[in-house]
């Protein structure tokens, strides 16, 4: 029979057997797994830490591995008797009550050491269906897709569904039970005690910041803000070094890595390319002027420093993308790549002002950066590592006397603030106390000007003018200029931190 004649054949029983495709799913494997948790608990704790009742295919199944699930964590034992209170007394399994549904089951018992083989097999047909799912999808927008929605924005949607489903194992959203947040919690707290510094967060590499926010949090959008020659560029490429740098993994059961300590970067550099960024991070290990890198002034022995701190640099899983005017869907569709290849601990973006919105061009600017902080929160959160921004002030700090910026300071939307999780601003005195030197030395505020430029020289304020989890306050700092880089003071006559 031709294709053409196929097509248009009434469907017989064997064609109808050929087209008809139910969703992977092994009941079998389920039902071996659940009797074996109800024969012996201990099979629950093998799979219960990858395997939730919603990749179960059988709806009794998943409420059978819920409750089974509750009753154990609360320290008793589920069997059949226990569970049955649970469930509803007249539903019916074929022929059979819950109750008799339940004995079988423990009764046909596998092994507890196959029940980790069982689960992962139910776990496997589960993302399969979730696959089947997007795919579907897909193919359906595809084929009756809006005006309003470009291919553009399919694919990042579907990528970012798929990233989801790598990531968590599940595509679905929706509530998760307080039990749960109440362990992750648990969890957290145990990492830090066990973590360089005892921090709840990544350490930025400089104690004294470190000490006021925790490290940086996972999921946390940090907006780290200053007016031009403040150093805030030097601030963040410090901290995305330290943290590449002190990057310790650690193999997980399932044989993926995690960073015990520091983690893997990415820097989306907006403003400088990738060598400019290279030069900065290598004039701050090296200590040799970057300006002097630049124009080769430099001698033999600063050469040999170069060489052998580019080597040791190579191994650190700091990875910049340098693309100019990039929108926020692209930067988190790259984003999640990364993390999907290398892996990501953390993410840099030099800076906000530079970016573009996902939507339409629009001369509403406000709104654009508004839609901008709002994409990067939801992203720190898809990919639970904290963000770095940078962004710019306005110029009304230059019109001040105290030029010590302000969170009404930040540009072009109040967003950046409400979507940050915390502000810091960069400030240092001393480039504006450098603009006020009197020309004449013979002038009698000259001397002051000495005493006040002494006071302030090699020193910057970050600012903690927001923090959701912990103190506003001012943590001052070294800063080497010639070498862009902030570090503890070394005096510790210094008052490091003031509260506010």
């Amino acid at each position: 029979m031709n294709d053409a004649a196929r097509k248009l054949a009434p469907i017989g029983k064997d064609q109808s057997d050929q087209h008809y495709r139910e969703a992977p799913n092994n009941l079998e494997a389920e039902q071996a797994l659940l009797g074996a948790i109800l024969v012996n608990n201990d099979a629950f704790y093998r799979v219960s830490d990858f395997l939730k009742p919603v990749h179960l295919f059988e709806p009794l199944h998943r409420r059978i591995y819920e409750v089974a699930g509750d009753i154990i964590r609360m320290g008793k034992t589920a069997n059949p008797v226990t569970i049955k209170t649970f469930l509803k007394a007249d539903e019916k399994v074929g022929d059979l009550t819950v109750a008799q549904y339940l004995a079988r089951l423990a009764a046909g018992a596998v092994s507890i050491i196959n029940a980790e083989d069982y689960g992962r097999a139910i776990y496997d047909l589960a993302l399969r269906r979730s696959l089947i799912t997007i795919g579907e999808d897909m193919v359906n927008i595809a084929f009756d897709a809006p005006l309003d929605m470009p291919p553009q924005g399919q694919i990042e949607d579907a990528e970012r569904r798929l990233f989801e489903l790598a990531e968590t194992g599940r595509y679905d959203g929706g509530f998760q039970s307080f039990n749960d947040a109440v362990a992750l919690a648990i969890d957290m707290a145990g990492a830090a005690f066990e973590r360089d510094g005892s921090l709840s967060g990544i350490s930025t590499g400089i104690l004294s910041l470190d000490a006021r926010m925790g490290g940086l949090q996972r999921s946390d959008l940090i907006v780290l803000a200053g007016r031009p020659g403040m150093g805030k560029t030097s601030l963040a490429t410090n901290i995305a070094y330290n943290i590449a740098a002190a990057y310790d993994p650690e193999v997980q059961a399932d044989g993926s890595f995690k960073a015990k300590n520091g983690g893997v970067v990415g820097f989306y550099s907006l403003e400088m390319s990738s060598e400019q960024l290279a030069t900065r991070i290598i004039s701050e290990q090296t200590e040799v002027s970057s300006s002097k890198i630049r124009r080769g002034d430099i001698s033999e022995a600063d050469f040999e420093k170069l060489v052998a701190c580019s080597q040791m640099m190579q191994k650190v899983p700091l990875f910049i993308d340098q693309t100019g005017g990039i929108s926020i869907a692209q930067l988190s569709a790259r984003a999640r790549r990364l993390k999907r290849q290398r892996g990501l601990d953390c993410l840099v973006v030099d800076y906000i002002q530079l970016m573009t919105g996902s939507g339409k061009s629009s001369d509403n600017r406000v709104q654009e950066i508004t839609q901008i902080t709002t994409g990067l929160k939801a992203l720190g959160k898809e990919l639970n590592v904290p963000i770095i921004a940078l962004s710019q002030l306005s110029r009304q700090v230059e019109s001040r006397e105290d030029k010590r910026p302000q969170l009404s300071d930040l540009r072009e939307s109040g967003s950046i603030e409400q979507d940050a999780d915390v502000v810091l601003f960069v400030f240092r005195e001393e480039y504006y106390v450098k603009n006020l030197e009197p020309r004449d030395e013979f002038d009698p505020k000259y001397d002051e000007w000495k005493m006040k430029m002494e006071q302030v020289k090699g020193t910057a304020d970050v600012i903690i003018a927001k923090q959701r989890h912990g103190p506003t306050g001012t943590v001052k700092l070294a800063f080497q200029s010639e070498f862009t880089r902030f570090t503890d003071l070394a005096d510790p006559s210094f008052t490091q931190y003031e509260e506010h």
